[in-house]
């Protein structure tokens, strides 16, 4: 395993950092194309039914507009053609609604039309003109009347061993005939992203058979396939644009109507349309983490062994579209025992297809499991981190392989000894401060060290620069910050000759940025094309330098102008011959990841959060007034940037502790919480200075690098730390979030 350099594990600054902050960065909405014309969404005002008419008249005598397109007249497309499939059933991840395609009226606000005008100003005054007669049914937006549906994942069906599938080992409900017992059951609420950065895309068919599309998305590869499949196109002929991204927490992960409308309108047109969702059209058109109920079962013996541990969850979806998540993944190898099963099911519903949220599935099952762990720990009168400790796992339970690495204990030591852990009472309401009670409590989270393939292009300029190129995107994380590092540090050049370019679909194919794996994937990939480029020039170097030819491509040095070699300085090789020659210093590389590793590993990284809170007994106010976060992520590439990402998460997990909520008029399918006036998130008064530490030991299995993730896990395992400490300051135990003032007096 190589050492950390002084380029990896540094602070650099972001190296997008100065375009942001002046406004130099350009983000999907702001691309400027002649002809531009701006659309508008017309949602529907019922939640199930069908449409009899549309009134568009009005609408389009409007000045300055230029269409209105609904199911009666848009054009074909040809993706949108029956696959044979019962329209009426479920359908599987990946069954996206088809907008302008037929009468049916399958969640409030759905888009049943789009206005498209010569400004936005003349769109959104048409769309008001716009009116819809219904034939409206019978809906269902209740998740307690779903629970009573609730049916087994199409997935799961087909594929026993799914993840979504039941999982048994040992006996199955074995808690029931436990020495000491919990039965318990758990809710987390719908959850909406509020990302800055509004959805928003502008479609530009450049050719009848050529489509280029500026959009807000966590992948361009997957946003390109997604739309010349819906097209009948080659993949060659889309071009997906996404420098930029303005915050993204699973909210672009998905190919969603509002996009297929933008580019049917610019086909209809024949214009660039531009298409920019409103703060409420986030609330029902771009997916949300589902309202989930959970159910955990939990024995231990007197000793503070767990013996049984059963999870069962069903997860929200739509009517129209299957969509799953690992809500019960944690449970099953988090701990020791010896009989652990899990169920998951579904409740479809009439709204909008759900979509993976900042943590997925793991942040909502955390709060059942972790939430379970304390209060066992209580009937235990354990201390919750000694009961943990207890039953440690030193390898995966659920398949007996070795972890990859895994250093959980230490994040246990770190987090408990910054956030003062001592002082933490095993009889609740034991602290007080004046008139304030206070309280500790703790929450594991772990997620999978996934790695795909990926592939990077990189070029030496004759200036000495190094150019790399990757369609992956940058959500906010600051992949071209750690993309830099690792580049500098395999070439040995400083950041500031490094230049990587991200975010086109015509760049080197690269994964979506999701599920913590873009370093773990691109940055082997980034690596070896680095270490490819060095092999290349000494290549090139060496059919006119003998020195070169014998030498090693580790031993190439990048100079000023010049190529040399470690040791001696006087075998030189000007870039500018150097790129005189066929293709110059040109390079791409696909790395992929090791099945083998794979086969013998189970790779996941590790958080611990530790919250001391603050409960006025009289209002049930709570304050989180110290946040600790220690993580085993493996290699840190950026101690800034990987920082920063620990503490965001922390903060979306005070939102899903305390105040992230949205909240349906059943009568009428439809939110009331639908803008940032009634969705409470978090802001600074809600936050304190949240401490972040990591271990910082590389996996030597993931890859070369030793990276592991960090998005993921910096939001698992906070809500049920602030539960539990809230528990511990109280007495009083919240198992429905968010942890409101209600709930507490």
């Amino acid at each position: 395993m190589k050492p950390l350099s002084k380029q990896i594990g540094s602070t650099l600054n972001r190296v997008d950092g100065h375009l942001k902050v002046t406004g130099a960065a350009t983000y999907s909405a702001e691309y400027e194309l002649p002809g531009m014309s701006y659309a508008v969404l017309v949602g529907s005002t019922i939640a199930k039914g069908r449409i009899k008419s549309i009134d568009a008249r009005a609408a389009e005598k409007a000045p300055g507009v230029l269409a209105v397109i609904t199911h009666f007249n848009s054009p074909k497309v040809p993706g949108f053609t029956s696959t044979g499939k019962d329209p009426s059933q479920p359908q599987t991840t990946g069954g996206r609604l088809k907008v302008f395609n037929d009468d049916k009226v399958r969640f409030n606000d759905q888009p049943i039309a789009v206005v498209v005008a010569d400004t936005l100003e003349r769109a959104r005054f048409a769309a008001r003109l716009v009116k819809a007669e219904y034939e409206q049914e019978k809906h269902e937006t209740d998740m307690a009347a779903g629970l009573k549906q609730a049916f087994v994942p199409t997935q799961a069906k087909k594929n026993p061993k799914s993840g979504v599938a039941d999982y048994v080992r040992g006996t199955a409900d074995a808690y029931k005939t436990g020495a000491v017992k919990l039965e318990a059951e758990y809710v987390i609420p719908t959850e909406v992203h509020h990302p800055m950065e509004l959805q928003a895309i502008i479609a530009h068919w450049e050719a009848p058979d050529r489509l280029t599309i500026y959009d807000k998305t966590q992948g361009t590869m997957a946003t390109r396939r997604d739309f010349a499949k819906e097209w009948g196109l080659p993949e060659e002929n889309v071009k997906v644009i996404a420098t930029f991204v303005g915050g993204a927490f699973g909210n672009a992960l998905h190919s969603w109507p509002h996009e297929s409308a933008a580019i049917i309108a610019a086909r209809q047109v024949k214009r660039p349309v531009k298409l920019v969702l409103t703060r409420e059209q986030m609330t029902t058109m771009v997916g949300y983490r589902p309202h989930t109920w959970q159910k955990i079962g939990m024995s231990a013996s007197a000793d503070g062994k767990i013996t049984a541990i059963t999870h069962e969850a069903t997860g929200q979806t739509s009517s129209y579209e299957e969509f799953t998540e690992s809500t019960v993944q944690q449970t099953r190898m988090m701990y020791t025992a010896p009989n652990v099963n899990t169920r998951y099911r579904l409740a479809a519903l009439d709204v909008s297809t759900p979509i993976w949220m900042r943590g997925p599935g793991e942040a909502t099952g955390a709060f059942a499991l972790e939430s379970a762990m304390d209060e066992m720990a209580h009937l235990l009168n354990l201390d919750p981190m000694e009961f943990r400790l207890r039953n440690y796992t030193d390898k995966d339970p659920e398949n007996g392989k070795p972890w990859s690495s895994k250093f959980l204990k230490e994040c246990y030591q770190m987090g408990a000894e910054r956030i003062g852990w001592s002082k933490r009472q095993l009889k609740p309401g034991s602290l007080r401060d004046g008139d304030w009670l206070i309280g500790y409590g703790m929450g594991v989270g772990t997620f999978g060290a996934h790695r795909g393939s990926s592939k990077a292009n990189v070029r030496l300029l004759p200036n000495g620069t190094v150019v790399l190129q990757s369609a992956v995107t940058d959500i906010g994380p600051g992949t071209g910050t750690a993309m830099t590092q690792i580049a500098a540090d395999t070439l040995g050049l400083p950041p500031e000759k490094i230049r990587f370019e991200w975010g086109n679909s015509e760049f080197a194919p690269a994964p979506t940025q999701g599920g913590s794996a873009i370093v773990n994937t691109v940055g082997p990939a980034v690596q070896e094309a680095c270490l490819a480029l060095k092999e290349k020039l000494r290549t090139m170097a060496g059919a006119s330098n003998a020195a070169f030819a014998s030498a090693r491509k580790e031993d190439v040095v990048f100079a000023d102008k010049y190529l040399t070699l470690s040791g001696n300085n006087t075998a030189r090789a000007s870039y500018a011959d150097l790129l005189k020659q066929t293709d110059g210093g040109f390079v791409t590389v696909e790395s992929k990841p090791n099945g083998e590793n794979g086969q013998k590993y189970s790779m996941y990284s590790y958080s611990v959060h530790f919250a001391e809170v603050r409960v006025n007994p009289l209002t049930g106010e709570v304050r989180v007034s110290k946040l600790v976060s220690c993580a085993d992520a493996g290699t840190i590439v950026n101690q800034k940037t990987a920082g920063n990402q620990m503490k965001g998460g922390a903060v979306g997990g005070i939102g899903m502790a305390l105040m992230e909520a949205t909240h349906m008029d059943d009568r009428f399918g439809r939110y009331v919480t639908k803008d940032l006036a009634d969705y409470h998130v978090p802001v600074q008064a809600d936050t304190p200075a949240v401490e972040v530490f990591f271990v910082n030991q590389p996996d030597p299995h993931v890859n070369a690098l030793g990276t592991k993730g960090i998005g993921e896990i910096a939001i698992i395992g906070v809500a049920p730390a602030i539960a539990n400490a809230v528990f511990n300051a109280t007495g009083k135990r919240v198992r429905e979030l968010p942890i409101t003032p209600d709930k507490l007096v």
